[in-house]
């Protein structure tokens, strides 16, 4: 369903628990010919495939604002991501050197061993970055993947799939299989062909897949909820950070787990922050996603329109002041601005995932770092201040994986990402991302006979 219009664009069958087994095993017989293929020819595979996302960026483009309602600027963008992973992973293959190691009698090397068939399960809300973040690494590391999309939003993945195939992969290497997450993905974490499994969407089925990949000690990636903080110091460039604040919470309507969510302004600034915020906010673009000018699309769908709602409509909350979106079908919220009555609200440290934004002042340094840190979520944040010594000790106080000082951008393919806490297990991006795809394995050669 188009989430701006609420028309039917198409209909998806979903897969059974037999067409899983199906496509794991065809994954597993696939795994063989893939590890075994010369690195380079990996690489070019991975290098073809970009080239064929790149080739149709403007089609995956136009896809995704339909598929999940993203402005057309972000669907670009995010065909941009995957093309820039693809490429970037389709390095792995001619370097994933493993170490010789000084030992006595002997000769010591590692190898870092493919796992063997990965499950890839996608959320919603950014569909194809998310694949690309979970399938580029695996499959440079020699693995063999079957990728679930959302059923909310499965048609980029699909349209993904189709484009590996035409871009030279062997069948089964990468197989794309929509269904629902208690049919398929439950599956594709129990079964006992799948050795890795990666997950991004909700803490709470966060926990219970890595209950279930227990069994069979399944290795997991999990990159789940957030509830970021954005600290504007006193020192900081005001006027800068009250401009920023609305793209780094409103981006993708809030259906983000990197959003800041929670504005944290230190006491003497703190009037003057929320007199530059209110017309940026006022200001941010919410319109029809083909619109080029449109910042902010609509949510997607009326269950999480829903679930917004009720975090600004409880009565504990003060509405400081909205934006505007557009009437009539679609799933709509204007971007709103709330000051909580304490940092014990719902709103203030649960997770709204929609285009609402806390803001609440702090006194010094330390009451900063408490409140940013109070919280069962641990994923991103920005810290504003001119001061560097005061940027170097609270990211490191700051329990979060990926923190930017003066901007509000953390997240780049060239560079780990991933969470603390409740955030998630593990990390995906950059040089880090391989670890989770291999097994280091040791041999000893004995040299002393």
């Amino acid at each position: 369903m188009n989430p701006s219009t609420e028309q039917r664009i198409r209909t998806v069958e979903l897969a059974d628990t037999e067409q899983t087994d199906a496509a794991v095993e065809r994954a597993a017989a696939a795994g063989p010919g893939w590890r075994a293929m010369a690195p380079a020819d990996r690489a070019r595979l991975l290098r073809a495939f970009a080239d064929q996302v790149d080739a149709h960026r403007d089609e995956l483009a136009r896809l995704e604002v339909h598929n999940a309602g993203h402005t057309i600027g972000n669907a670009l963008w995010e065909v941009g991501n995957v093309v820039d992973v693809l490429e970037y992973f389709a390095a792995a293959p001619e370097r994933l050197c493993g170490k010789q190691i000084p030992v006595a009698g002997g000769i010591d090397i590692t190898f870092h061993e493919p796992l063997g068939v990965v499950g890839i399960i996608v959320p919603w809300n950014f569909p194809m970055p998310i694949a690309g973040w979970g399938m580029a690494p695996a499959l440079a590391a020699g693995n063999t993947v079957v990728l679930k999309p959302a059923e909310l939003t499965p048609l980029t993945a699909l349209r993904l799939g189709e484009l590996a195939l035409e871009a030279g992969f062997p069948e089964g290497v990468l197989t794309v299989l929509p269904g629902a997450g208690t049919v398929v993905g439950r599956r594709l974490v129990t079964h006992p062909l799948v050795r890795k499994v990666c997950f991004t969407g909700s803490s709470r089925v966060g926990t219970e897949i890595m209950a279930a990949a227990a069994a069979d000690l399944t290795r997991v990636t999990l990159e789940l909820g957030g509830k970021s903080a954005n600290i504007v110091f006193a020192d900081a460039d005001v006027e800068r950070a009250a401009a920023a604040a609305p793209g780094a919470v409103f981006d993708n309507a809030g259906q983000d787990c990197c959003a800041r969510s929670r504005i944290l302004v230190q006491r003497n600034v703190f009037d003057r922050f929320m007199e530059l915020l209110e017309p940026a906010v006022k200001a941010f673009r919410v319109g029809q996603p083909t619109n080029t000018e449109s910042q902010m699309g609509p949510l997607i769908s009326a269950a999480q329109l829903d679930r917004v709602r009720g975090f600004v409509d409880a009565a504990d909350v003060e509405l400081a002041f909205r934006g505007t979106a557009p009437d009539g079908p679609g799933f709509w919220y204007p971007p709103t601005v709330v000051q909580p009555t304490s940092t014990t609200d719902p709103v203030w440290h649960e997770e709204v995932f929609g285009p609402v934004v806390a803001v609440l002042p702090f006194d010094d340094e330390a009451d900063a770092i408490a409140m940013a840190n109070d919280t069962a979520y641990g994923l991103s944040g920005s810290i504003w201040t001119e001061n560097i010594g005061r940027a170097l000790r609270v990211t490191r106080a700051v329990e979060a994986g990926n923190l930017a000082v003066n901007s509000n951008s953390s997240v780049r393919h060239s560079t780990p990402f991933g969470g603390f806490k409740g955030s998630g297990i593990g990390r995906e991006l950059g040089p880090d991302a391989l670890d989770a795809f291999t097994e280091v394995k040791n041999v000893f050669i004995a040299t002393d006979h």
